[in-house]
């Protein structure tokens, strides 16, 4: 810590002093001189990585200084909050870094209502999670969202509430102490880009405060908004065009609302560094009651430039730099997982590169490992899969990917023109293609997919569906056709071997493990019937769980071949740490294979982490 302290700049140097010097007093009133001088040997660690970006970002706003000093007040706040437990699973976590990478790992995603019904009723069913090696359980968003359409939850109301349907803050609490006691870390997201138009510092924004309209973008008239839009994509073209929002009643003459997904979500405003600490506050909230990581939805949008597509910003990874160091004087044993479904190129920078190594997010999805396996499965192909992953970045130290066949979302078809072409195929058409594939439109299709957000201008969408129903399970059970249901069990077994084989950690969703099929009754609920991503958001069917054992069952072949592939990469040592950069194909053969009365997949994966390189099979 010396080390790092002396080594700083004068300027960064004073502000350091300044910093732990303001907050000496109150730190050793309120806590033993142990804790004390953890805290104090924290800020020597961190700050130089948290002045840095924070700097860069706002260093030259007039009140930067008062700034700073609330933000020392957070941390200290929160570090003085922090319960005894959470503070000795940080250290060990400090111990052991890479606990994150380790072969052991397994995540299971869920929505809490559809799992179980409330937060305490989770807890009957933690003997299912770790029957099923479950030690990462990632809660969809569980926090109070406004009334009526939610975006699914994604629209805040308030970030220290649970939703009331849920439970309580409490209750929250209470499981992640019971998941800490069974060895299962819990994630849950956190949505940085929005609020809801309902939370309370909307709706200050609403009534004309000036504090208050700076947390967000707002605008008196259409001039700025339809420069900016001139550069802006769509995310919701079909049920929410545009990205602003004309609120009549705002400040009493009416103002324009940046609102990239819906006009109830309204984008903060980071430039201003207000914002910035509330949602550090936030974090710190959350982390103290026991989630131990943050997921950081829809973050590449929350720096907004003019003549830019205001995604992936430099000022968003300054952001993100600024937040990671922050908490690791707080809660070092919290990790981020960046919610970025973007390109490969703009993707790893949220991991830390460079001179950001280690110093950003620990986890981000790898979407273009989801995508591939199902353009795989529908051209029976691997030359694009094996090219693309041959040319992604390398995985930066001290970070990995999570891997997985479905979630809650829709695909949407990564697949670039330059891959395309470099395997001899038209992006395009390819794309194409694999709409009318995944939606049962190709002659031949197995799947019984759904197209979402199609635009009749570029021909462009995405797919809805379960994994079991986009793997043909759907058409052969209405079919009664058991060879299909059989070759559906293969199909699902083989992805799965793969991002088990994969590195990093491999999440299952919610009823994957059983093969729950598309819920088409979401087209009955008003709040839901637009958006067809719901038709793969079924509940849980238990009954169909407890058919596990039954190897005569659909359930009980997928359970158990998955089971199969979860025990053999939990005894694969060469699978800690994070997935190797490929230096040769990553995928050689994908195949399905039959073992007695369990089908099964088998991959064939080299992994060149160690010398001489180690083909891996799964089956």
């Amino acid at each position: 810590m010396m080390h790092t302290v002396r080594s700083m700049p004068d300027a960064m140097f004073r502000a350091y002093e300044r910093f732990i010097k303001r907050l000496e007093p109150r730190l050793h009133e309120a806590c033993t001189r142990r804790d004390a001088d953890l805290f104090v040997l924290r800020v020597g660690r961190s700050f130089a990585d948290f002045y840095r970006p924070f700097m860069q970002v706002y260093g030259s706003g007039p009140d930067v200084q008062q700034h700073l000093d609330a933000i020392g007040d957070v941390l200290l706040d929160a570090y003085l909050a922090r319960p005894e437990a959470l503070r000795l699973i940080d250290l060990e976590r400090q111990m052991t870094p890479d606990w994150f990478q380790h072969q052991q790992m397994l995540g299971y995603v869920c929505y809490t209502d559809l799992f179980a019904g409330t937060l305490p009723d989770i807890t009957d069913h933690l003997d299912y999670l770790q029957e099923l090696g479950v030690t990462y359980l990632h809660l969809m968003p569980l926090l109070e969202p406004r009334p009526g359409i939610s975006d699914g939850g994604y629209a805040v109301m308030s970030y220290h509430t649970v939703a009331p349907s849920l439970g309580t803050m409490r209750d929250l609490a209470d499981l992640a102490t019971q998941l800490h006691e069974r060895g299962i870390s819990l994630c849950i997201d956190l949505v940085i880009n929005h609020t809801a138009s309902e939370h309370e510092w909307a709706q200050r924004a609403m009534a004309g405060e000036q504090q208050y309209m700076e947390y967000y973008f707002t605008f008196a008239d259409r001039t700025l908004p339809a420069q900016y839009e001139t550069t802006l994509r769509e995310v919701f073209p079909d049920f929410a065009p545009g990205n602003f929002t004309w609120f009549e009643a705002m400040a009493g003459s009416g103002r324009w609302v940046w609102t990239t997904f819906n006009r109830f979500q309204w984008d903060l405003n980071y430039r201003n560094p207000a914002v910035f600490r509330e949602m550090l506050d936030i974090m710190c909230f959350l982390g103290n009651q026991g989630a131990d990581v943050l997921r950081l939805d829809a973050i590449p949008f929350i720096w907004k430039e003019m003549g830019t597509d205001c995604e992936n910003q430099p000022e968003t990874h300054l952001l993100v730099q600024a937040f990671r160091a922050a908490m690791r004087i707080v809660a070092p044993g919290i990790i981020f997982k960046a919610e970025a479904i973007v390109p490969p190129e703009q993707l790893v920078p949220y991991l830390g590169i460079g001179k950001a190594t280690g110093k950003a997010c620990e986890l981000a999805y790898h979407n273009q490992l989801m995508v591939l396996l199902w353009s795989t499965l529908a051209s029976r192909d691997v030359r694009l899969m094996t090219h693309a992953l041959h040319n992604m970045p390398p995985t930066p130290p001290g970070a990995t990917w999570l891997t997985y066949v479905r979630n809650h979302d829709d695909i949407g078809w990564a697949v670039t023109d330059q891959n395309a072409g470099a395997v001899g195929l038209n992006g395009f058409l390819h794309r194409q293609f694999l709409n009318d594939f995944y939606s049962g439109k190709f002659a031949g299709s197995f799947a019984a997919g759904a197209l979402f957000q199609f635009n009749p201008l570029t021909l462009d969408a995405r797919i809805s569906g379960t994994a079991a129903s986009l793997a043909g399970m759907e058409r052969a059970t209405v079919a009664g056709d058991f060879l299909q249901i059989g070759l559906a069990v293969r199909r699902l077994l083989l992805l799965h071997s793969i991002i088990m084989a994969f590195g990093g950690i491999p999440l299952l969703y919610m009823g994957d493990e059983v093969g729950l099929l598309n819920d088409h009754s979401y087209r009955d609920n008003a709040w839901k019937a637009r958006d067809n991503r719901w038709m793969h958001r079924p509940a849980m069917n238990w009954e169909q769980a407890h058919q596990r054992r039954n190897l005569s069952s659909v359930a009980g072949q997928l359970y158990t071949g998955l089971r199969q592939l979860i025990v053999a990469r939990k005894h694969t040592a060469a699978l800690h740490g994070p997935p190797p950069h490929t230096q040769c194909g990553q995928i050689t053969r994908m195949c399905l294979h039959s073992i007695g009365r369990i089908t099964a997949a088998i991959c064939w994966y080299w992994r060149i982490s160690t010398k001489p390189p180690r083909r891996l099979m799964l089956a």
